[in-house]
């Protein structure tokens, strides 16, 4: 139990009642975070659907106005991702991927401002070309070490992510069909 701070500064802080304690806080601020987590991402789920960029079911209200499908999808991709290990493990898994989509994200300002010169710009990158090329060069190094560090981590996390691109052509098979007829 020594390998999880928060237990070894409650245990030095608060003695063993105290390190209880901490532990149910943690656990509670844990399961809050998640239900947000897979809440909000049903509705993204959803959107998606709505944009024809995931499976049509994703894309529809129950009489509750909830997209229950999506909610279902949501469900089932985070209990896998908690039947994966530890939480140190899956936070490892998620944050390489996470990384690289940010990362990505932030390519796209400049590839934006590169190919669409014209379109108004309402918001500004603070620090802009500096900050965000700081942030892509750190993200990037991020994920290299935690390539080279913990690659039983990082890849299933990469595969994963990448699992998503077939997933896009079988969910958007119907649309193209659509558009041929």
């Amino acid at each position: 139990e020594k390998d999880r701070i928060a237990v070894a500064a409650s245990q030095v802080i608060f003695g063993k009642p105290g390190t209880k304690i901490i532990a149910l806080l943690i656990m509670v601020a844990t399961f809050g975070c998640n239900n947000g987590l897979i809440l909000s991402g049903a509705r993204v789920y959803y959107t998606m659907a709505r944009d024809k960029l995931f499976f049509r079911q994703a894309g529809t209200l129950n009489r509750n106005a909830v997209p229950q499908w999506a909610l279902w999808a949501q469900f089932a991709v985070a209990s896998v991702l908690c039947l994966s290990g530890k939480y140190g493990d899956l936070l490892d898994m998620i944050s390489f991927v996470v990384v690289i989509f940010y990362v990505l994200t932030i390519l796209g300002i400049f590839i934006l401002r590169k190919k669409r010169p014209e379109l108004p710009r309402p918001y500004k990158a603070f620090g802009y070309p500096v900050l965000p090329i700081l942030y892509m060069l750190m993200g990037t190094s991020f994920c290299i070490l935690l390539i080279i560090y913990k690659p039983e981590f990082t890849w299933p996390g990469l595969i994963i992510a990448l699992l998503g691109i077939p997933l896009y052509y079988i969910a958007n098979s119907g649309n193209r069909k659509n558009k041929t007829e």
